[in-house]
């Protein structure tokens, strides 16, 4: 694809150079650049893409598109005097020189070009919110493929084309990921892709360049203020979503949530409700039974048993259900794929063992998620002992930690308090502020265990029988992170191990 392509509507601005090249890749890690390359050099948190131009050029690239001139100046010379060489800046045959006010959205723009724009190829369907991302999509992926689409899928989890699957490593990977994974969804025949959208990747114009035919909203609560700082900024970065969807797109709404309304309020979409308790809706859900096994939903005035279960899934099967029909699927053809459904990994999970217990597994790591689970557990089975394994990530929001302490005083009747993925933080510091939030008879039914393995295999052995065990924060993640090291750990092999320690004993 020529630069003039490449660059269009992007907002990079000719400065330095001549030609209109052949670009072969475009890259924001100078390592990735071949000859050919465009290169955008993007300022990050860990460093700054503008120190590497030199190396870009030096490696190749046709171009380079960057924000700081004086950086940009500064990086350029640094190489030429390391090498040698001259880079050739107002030359003909060295590199074009394009300048741009914000390096984060050039690249997500220039990405979409070069891969031919392969979200207006496809069904693009995206959701944000706290919580209920990854099983919104998860679901939606599932639902849409039991109905005979060939589908895509960009999750926390995994990503999917069609069913070859990719690691994922962000919630909302960057742009060039995005786009190079669309591009292969759309050559292969992808009718639809469901995508979580997170706030970290608005406010990083992650998504922009994109075309989204559908935005969904499934709630707001505390997570992510270590990043943005305010409630108020969190909230307009998710509303950013909604604001920039074109006037052909829906947005589609959870009515019950106090800022669901405020999400839409300027969007150009049109706009969907969806509640289980706010009658005046477009689609409406009741829980009419529940139990381990599933629970029994009636959605618009109709019955359908699920196999997912607590308020808050009845909440995302609602949203799944509300999009499907949106985007023209038969109702009574999305209600008999949705009880065929299962959970994502890691969400709501049970393990059943000896003694009568269950253990549950779920992702859980915001306070919100955490009562949801609890009062699930609980209102499921009010006779059983609950138990609540939970723990709370370093160097990420501080302020949820006595939050979530809280929370489990309130519904939990054993605590554990353990390790999450501490990264550079002191696992014991961490733990002593979850403990502040505790008043004397949430210590008094507390454990403070830092080795999360030990602290598991505790939970389980010590638990009456008959009992439920919640251990919350990690769900499907198999890895711990402790220092800057990233290490194999699976709660369910734990948890299976111990049961066959406790079925020998």
């Amino acid at each position: 694809m020529k630069l003039k392509e490449t660059i269009e509507g992007s907002g990079a601005a000719l400065l330095h150079g001549s030609g209109n090249p052949e670009i072969t890749a475009v890259c924001s890690d100078s390592r990735k650049v071949i000859p050919g390359a465009l290169f955008v050099a993007v300022k990050g948190f860990a460093g700054d893409g503008h120190a590497y131009i030199g190396t870009a050029i030096s490696m190749g690239a046709a171009a380079i598109v960057y924000q700081d001139e004086e950086a940009m100046l500064a990086s350029a010379e640094a190489e030429e005097g390391r090498t040698g060489m001259r880079s050739e800046r107002n030359q003909d045959g060295g590199p074009v020189f394009l300048k741009t006010d914000s390096s984060r959205r050039a690249l997500a723009v220039i990405a979409a070009n070069f891969y031919g724009n392969p979200s207006r190829r496809l069904t693009l369907v995206g959701i944000t919110g706290t919580n209920g991302k990854t099983t919104t999509v998860t679901l939606l992926y599932r639902l849409f493929t039991g109905l005979g689409y060939h589908c895509g899928l960009l999750s926390t989890i995994e990503n999917r084309v069609g069913d070859r699957r990719y690691e994922a490593v962000n919630t909302t990977s960057d742009p060039i990921t995005i786009n190079s994974l669309l591009a292969e969804m759309a050559d292969e025949g992808c009718e639809y892709c469901f995508m979580e959208v997170s706030s970290i990747g608005m406010e990083q114009d992650r998504v922009a360049g994109l075309k989204f035919k559908v935005g969904i909203f499934s709630n707001l609560t505390h997570d992510h203020l270590d990043y943005h700082k305010t409630f108020a900024e969190y909230l307009r970065c998710k509303k950013l979503f909604f604001d920039s969807l074109p006037s052909d797109a829906f947005a589609i709404t959870n009515a019950d949530d106090r800022n669901g309304m405020v999400m839409v309020q300027n969007t150009r979409a049109a706009i969907v409700t969806y509640a289980c308790r706010t009658i005046a809706a477009d689609h409406t859900c009741r829980i009419l039974e529940e139990g381990f096994d599933g629970m029994l939903l009636k959605i618009d005035g109709k019955e359908t048993w699920c196999r997912l279960i607590g308020e808050h899934n009845a909440y995302n099967l609602l949203a799944i259900y509300s999009t499907a029909v949106t985007l023209g699927a038969d109702p009574d053809e999305v209600l008999v794929e949705m009880s065929r459904l299962e959970s994502a990994p890691g969400r709501l999970e049970t393990l059943r063992g000896p003694e009568d217990l269950s253990v549950v597994i779920d992702y859980a790591h915001t306070p919100d998620a955490l009562e949801n689970v609890l009062k699930t557990l609980r209102e499921i089975a009010p006779e059983r002992t609950l138990i609540c394994l939970f723990g709370c990530g370093g160097d990420r929001d501080r302020t949820k930690r006595p939050e979530m302490a809280q929370v489990a005083q309130r519904l939990a009747d054993r605590i554990i308090v353990t390790s999450d993925n501490s990264r550079t933080e002191k696992t014991s510091d961490i733990m002593a502020e979850i403990k502040a939030g505790m008043d004397i008879s949430g210590k008094a039914k507390s454990l403070f265990i830092e080795d999360r393995e030990q602290a598991i295999r505790t939970a389980v052995m010590t638990a009456p029988q008959g009992s439920t065990v919640l251990l919350a924060g990690k769900g499907h993640e198999t890895y711990q992170i402790i220092g800057t090291e990233k290490r194999h750990f699976d709660e369910k092999e734990i948890v299976e191990e111990t049961f066959e320690m406790m079925r020998k004993r």
